[in-house]
C-alpha cells in the first residue's frame, strides 16, 4: 500500500515579508558603519596637534627650553614663553594655553616662599635656584648648558611646577603632564602639578557635562521620530510647536540631572538650562523639518548629524587639539561643541568666550526655524499638487462615465469601497510611522 504525498498548495509565500525586513535592516547596518567610522576616526589615535602650552620665564633659558620642547614635538605642540606665573594662569583661565611649566615656582612666586622647598628647611649649600634649574633640559644642540639669567634665590633648590586647568579637559591636562614630567625629572626634582580650575567635586574628570549633552541629545532626536511619524497628520506649525515644547521638557530634565540629581555643577544652573534649551530646540526643529523630506530615513539622518559628527567633535572626551583635522574643524561650529564649551566657560572659566558658544547654539536654532519654513513650503506645494491631481482624476472619471453611461453602482457600495481604501491607506501609514518610532527608540 503506497501513499501519495499531495503538494501543499497553501504554503505561505514569505518573499515579500523577507524583502520588507531586509529593507529595514539597511538602516541599522548604515548606523553601524557610520558609528564605527565616526568614533574610531575621532578617538582611535589621539595625539597633540599644535597643542598650546607655555614655559614661564623671561630669560634665555626659558626660550631655549621652549624651543627644545617644540623641536622634539615635531609640530605636536605650540610652545610659547610667558613672563610670569600670573600671566600663565590668566591664559589658562582664558583657555589660550592648556599647561604652563614653571621652571622654578619659588622664583616665580607660585610655590613656597623663597628659601624653602615643600615646607622643609632649605639646604645651606649656597646654591641658587638658577643653578639647580632645568639646566639639563635647556642645553643647546652643542651640549653646552645655558646659564639662567633670572635673579638667584639663595639656598633654594629649583621647584618645577606644572599649572593646568582640568575643568577645560581632563585628558588634555593628562597629556600635558606626561609631556613635562620628563622635563622636570631632568631637574632632579618631582613635578608639582597645580590645578587652577578644578571640576566639581562630584565630577572629578570633568566629563559629566559631555554625558549630560548625550542625554539631552538622545531625548531630542528620539522625539523627532515621534513628532514626525505619529504627528505627520498635524500641520507643520503644530509639529514645530510640539518640538519647541518638547525641548523645554528635555532641557529641564537635563538641568535637574546636572544640579539636584548628580551635582555636576554647583552654580550657574539658569545659564546651563538656557544653553540646554537652545541646544535641544535646534535639534528638534531641524529634525522635524528634515522629516518632511527624509521620512523613515530621518532617524539615520539625525543620528549622523547629532551623534556621529556631534559627539565626536564636542570636545567632551578629547579636545580638538588631540584630534585629526576633520573633527577639530567641526569643533569650531558644531552645536555639541557649543553646548559643552559654553557650559564649561559658564561654570568654570568666568564666562570667558561664552558669547561665541551661545551664538553657535543660536545659529543652529535659526537653522531649525529655516528648516521648518522650507518644510512648510514643500508640504503646501505637495498639497496643491495632490488637490490638482485629484481634481483631474475626478474630471477624467466623470467624462468616462458620461461617455459610456454604465450602470451606476449603489451609493452605499461606493462609499464602502472608498472607506476600505482609506482604511487600508491609513493602516499602511500608521504601520510605517510605528516602525520608524520603534527604530528610533531601539537606537
Amino acid at each position: 500500500m503506497s501513499s501519495v504525498r499531495r503538494p501543499d498548495h497553501h504554503r505561505p509565500d514569505h518573499r515579500a515579508d523577507l524583502r520588507h525586513v531586509l529593507t529595514h535592516l539597511v538602516t541599522p547596518l548604515l548606523m553601524c558603519i557610520g558609528m564605527g567610522l565616526a568614533y574610531l576616526g575621532a578617538f582611535a589615535h589621539p595625539e597633540p596637534h599644535h597643542l598650546p602650552v607655555a614655559v614661564v620665564g623671561s630669560g634665555s633659558q626659558a626660550q631655549v627650553l621652549a624651543q627644545s620642547i617644540s623641536d622634539k614635538a615635531h609640530g605636536g605642540l605650540d610652545v610659547r614663553t610667558v613672563g610670569s606665573r600670573a600671566e600663565a594662569v590668566d591664559q589658562l583661565k582664558h583657555q589660550e594655553i592648556f599647561g604652563a611649566y614653571v621652571m622654578d615656582a619659588h622664583a616665580s612666586g607660585g610655590g613656597a616662599p623663597a628659601g624653602t622647598s615643600g615646607g622643609a628647611s632649605a639646604p645651606k649649600d649656597g646654591a641658587s635656584a638658577a643653578k639647580n634649574g632645568a639646566g639639563a633640559a635647556a642645553k643647546n644642540d652643542g651640549g653646552t648648558a645655558v646659564k639662567h639669567e633670572g635673579a638667584p634665590v639663595a639656598g633654594a633648590k629649583a621647584a618645577p611646577e606644572l599649572v593646568v586647568a582640568t575643568a577645560g579637559s581632563d585628558t588634555t591636562a593628562t597629556v600635558v603632564q606626561k609631556i613635562f614630567t620628563p622635563v622636570a625629572a631632568q631637574q632632579g626634582t618631582p613635578l608639582k602639578v597645580t590645578d587652577v580650575a578644578p571640576p566639581a567635586e562630584d565630577d572629578p574628570t570633568g566629563q559629566g557635562l559631555f554625558f549630560l549633552m548625550v542625554a539631552i541629545s538622545i531625548g531630542s532626536y528620539a522625539s523627532v521620530a515621534v513628532i514626525g511619524g505619529a504627528g505627520a497628520v498635524l500641520p507643520i506649525r503644530l509639529r514645530a510647536a510640539l518640538a519647541v515644547g518638547t525641548s523645554f521638557v528635555v532641557s529641564i530634565l537635563g538641568t535637574l540631572f546636572a544640579g539636584p540629581v548628580f551635582h555636576l555643577v554647583d552654580h550657574g544652573l539658569w545659564g546651563l538650562w538656557s544653553m540646554a534649551w537652545l541646544y535641544s530646540a535646534g535639534i528638534l526643529l531641524i529634525g522635524t523639518g528634515l522629516h518632511t523630506f527624509l521620512k523613515r530615513w530621518t532617524t539615520l539622518g539625525v543620528m549622523a548629524l547629532f551623534v556621529m559628527l556631534n559627539f565626536t567633535s564636542a570636545g567632551g572626551v578629547f579636545r580638538p587639539e588631540l584630534q585629526n583635522g576633520f573633527f577639530a574643524s567641526l569643533h569650531a561650529f558644531w552645536n555639541g561643541a557649543g553646548f559643552v564649551e559654553g557650559t564649561r566657560s559658564h561654570v568654570y572659566f568666568d564666562n570667558n568666550g561664552l558669547a561665541g558658544h551661545v551664538w553657535t547654539l543660536v545659529l543652529w536654532l535659526v537653522v531649525g526655524f529655516v528648516m521648518i519654513g522650507v518644510a512648510s513650503l514643500a508640504e503646501a506645494r505637495r498639497r496643491r499638487a495632490a488637490a490638482a491631481a485629484a481634481q483631474n482624476a475626478t474630471a477624467v472619471a466623470a467624462a468616462a462615465v458620461a461617455a459610456t453611461v454604465p450602470e451606476r453602482r449603489p451609493a452605499h457600495a461606493a462609499g464602502a469601497g472608498d472607506g476600505e481604501n482609506a482604511e487600508r491607506t491609513g493602516r499602511s501609514e500608521a504601520e510605517e510611522a510605528e516602525e520608524e518610532m520603534e527604530e528610533a527608540v531601539g537606537v
